[in-house]
């Protein structure tokens, strides 16, 4: 049974540990606010790039633009977004879980798979295990803006208009709500433009200058940093959604923990006394 002073000393361990928790939960929350703004100011913009994509696409021939052509997919590249933090939750754990799945399935499938990486914790996890190539990585971007974002897109681009690669994937965490993440895996390259989403639109003929060849070559580059920068706000919003979540949830375990031993140290030190109370009567009745 542990003494009173090994009570006393876990109590104050574990109120030192929710101080902890209770000031990370709320940083996370004040981050989570900035990063939801931004993820809802992108998402706007990212669906009417992809909607002018492809109004452009269908009046031009896909074998034109090298990001539209279509190849034998044996090369493949998964770009995987994770954090450079931990204790947030099961945040990376789920996006890993999907990873190792997918390449799974491209290897099934008969391609080779290189994966790509942002963030630290996914760098750490195909590093430690066999059987994955590591390619680019990239870590400590702290806040994103569109300049890391840009810096990641270019890269890709260059990859696959190299020849180097097939088919490049994206597999990211969306951010639904502070409770909710939905772990995405999305075809980044070649583009594949939807269908005219907008029947207004696909009744309008345009007229392009210079042509809708020359504005779709300087589009799609431009696309793929806006699809890569709206992931990685996605998922740096749910990252901070996860680790509040994570810390509020410490946070209250730690209070019940706390309640649970002060009760135990309140029990134990009665307990004593009482057989103090109980020797010194004993002991008075033997005077006698």
């Amino acid at each position: 049974m542990a003494s009173l002073r090994d009570i006393r000393r876990k109590i104050v361990s574990i109120k030192k540990t929710q101080q902890i928790t209770k000031a990370m939960k709320m940083v996370a929350a004040a981050k989570l606010r900035r990063a939801q703004e931004r993820v809802i100011a992108a998402r706007p913009y990212s669906r009417k790039m992809l909607s002018v994509i492809a109004s452009l696409a269908s009046r031009v021939e896909r074998a034109q633009h090298p990001l539209l052509a279509k190849r034998e997919p044996k090369q493949v590249k998964l770009l995987v977004l994770t954090s450079d933090r931990g204790l947030c939750g099961a945040y990376n754990t789920n996006i890993l879980r999907k990873a190792v799945e997918a390449v799974k399935q491209f290897k099934a499938e008969g391609k080779e798979v290189k994966v790509n990486v942002v963030g630290r914790k996914g760098r750490d996890f195909f590093r430690k295990r066999a059987g994955y190539t590591l390619g680019k990585v990239w870590s400590d971007l702290g806040m994103i803006d569109y300049e890391k974002a840009a810096d990641v897109g270019k890269n890709i681009v260059e990859r696959f208009t190299a020849g180097e690669t097939d088919e490049v994937y994206l597999l990211y965490n969306e951010f639904k709500s502070v409770m909710q993440q939905k772990v995405t895996l999305e075809k980044l390259l070649p583009v594949e433009p939807p269908d005219e989403a907008d029947p207004f639109t696909a009744a309008v003929d345009y007229l392009y200058e210079p042509s809708a060849e020359a504005i779709l070559s300087s589009i799609l580059p431009k696309h793929i940093e806006v699809q890569v920068y709206r992931s990685m706000l996605e998922s740096q919003a749910s990252e901070m959604g996860s680790r509040m979540t994570a810390m509020d949830s410490a946070t209250r375990n730690a209070k019940d923990m706390i309640e649970r031993l002060t009760l135990k140290f309140n029990k134990q030190r009665q307990a004593a006394i009482t057989k103090e109370i109980s020797e010194i009567v004993g002991g008075a009745e033997a005077l006698k």
